[in-house]
């Protein structure tokens, strides 16, 4: 339990269910908590405080220079960056991919991809100098195939996939692990208000894919580089 103890995790989205449930299993294990979303109040919401193991840093990954002050604050308050959890991102319901918007396009891949890239360039150096570290990125099952209505949003959370990949080769000779969860529909009160019909039952818990998150920062998955692990529930 204190494997992550003295370790800084940062956490993107950190104030959505997902990202506050990865929080949360990082936080029991002693880990300092690096805590990223758009908004400080939905943080502060979410989370009630600062404390001397957790920090709150509003930032819109989608620009360049607020992932870069992100890992440098982060390092600053805590020495180190030995863990990224890249949760930030979104989905939205398309139309047809030739009737599909530049602004849906735009959105889920400014939101879904290039948050992930940027925070790649803001921490993979600090880890290469450190001499290692952790990156966790979060995909989705819908990316393995293509569904209607849902193209700018597969194609999104497929580039993570790739990205994860591409990554996971660059940076395994440099004790840089880069692996990703590809979770299906998350058990959420967005998710029951939208689906009221549906068994919430066969969802995924977001603290049962923490778990898998926590796992793929851990020394026991030292061995696993550029991995896309389905986490599917009854799904």
């Amino acid at each position: 339990m204190d494997e992550f103890r003295g370790k800084t995790v940062l956490v993107t989205g950190a104030a959505g269910n997902l990202g506050a449930a990865v929080a949360a299993a990082f936080g029991a294990r002693g880990a300092n908590l690096a805590l990223a979303d758009l908004r400080r109040d939905a943080l502060a919401r979410r989370f009630a405080a600062q404390d001397a193991r957790r920090m709150l840093i509003e930032a819109d990954l989608r620009r360049p220079a607020d992932a870069a002050r992100v890992a440098a604050d982060a390092a600053a308050r805590f020495g180190t960056l030995d863990v990224l959890c890249n949760v930030a991102g979104g989905f939205r319901m398309g139309e047809p991919i030739h009737e599909t918007p530049d602004e849906t396009w735009d959105f889920l891949f400014d939101l879904n991809a290039r948050s992930v890239l940027n925070m790649a360039r803001a921490v993979v150096p600090r880890m290469l100098a450190q001499g290692g570290g952790k990156i966790v990125n979060v995909a989705a099952y819908a990316a393995l195939r293509g569904e209607r209505n849902k193209g700018a949003y597969v194609a999104s959370k497929s580039v993570v996939i790739r990205v994860t990949e591409a990554m996971a080769a660059e940076l395994r000779e440099h004790a840089v692990n880069v692996n990703c969860v590809l979770p299906s529909t998350l058990d959420t009160p967005e998710n029951r208000a939208a689906m009221p019909d549906a068994d919430p039952a066969r969802w995924v818990d977001p603290a049962d894919l923490a778990e898998v998150v926590v796992f793929l920062a851990s020394r026991a998955a030292r061995a696993i580089h550029g991995a896309a692990i389905p986490v599917v529930g009854l799904a």
